[in-house]
């Protein structure tokens, strides 16, 4: 039971930032391709903790950060052209799963069920992540290009909040 809540627990920051982008073009590939990450990271973060523990530990926030900055950066100045933003989903999956590495190293260091903690983990993102991205959709037909400035400032604020913890 403890990996299972864990792996949700893992899983549901995914829903504050896919919630906010609504110009994805394929919502199922990046709901699918952040539960692999959100499966792989962990098992990285499980098997190869020990040697990557300081790498991820010291750099993984500013990495985070960095990749938020980018994004939110990326969304403000595509705001007032009439084209759609599109990010790579590949990028939007790696920066929303990140975090899981260092998370996963905690969790086998308290000795949860590896595999159970995994497959929470990959499920909860795909459902999260989806969900969010639906939901993003909708909120851009009736917010329009405001949305995306406000998506793209929240980003960027974040980026700064993730330095600073």
């Amino acid at each position: 039971m403890q990996g299972i809540l864990a792996g949700i627990i893992t899983s549901v920051d995914v829903i504050g930032l896919y919630v906010l982008i609504p110009n994805v073009r394929y919502r199922l590939f990046l709901s699918v391709w952040t539960a692999a990450l959100h499966m792989l990271f962990p098992l990285l973060g499980f098997e190869l903790g020990n040697y990557l523990v300081r790498f991820l530990l010291e750099w993984g926030q500013w990495i985070s950060s960095i990749l938020l900055f980018c994004i939110g950066l990326h969304l403000l100045l595509f705001s007032q052209k009439d084209e759609k933003v599109t990010i790579s989903p590949i990028l939007l999956a790696v920066t929303a799963s990140l975090d899981t590495f260092s998370v996963s190293v905690s969790f086998g260091m308290l000795n949860l069920e590896k595999t159970v903690f995994i497959i929470s983990a990959g499920v909860s993102a795909l459902i999260c992540s989806y969900g969010s991205l639906v939901i993003a959709r909708r909120s851009q037909v009736l917010l329009g290009n405001k949305f995306q400035i406000i998506t793209g400032a929240f980003l960027i604020i974040m980026s700064f909040l993730a330095i600073w913890q």
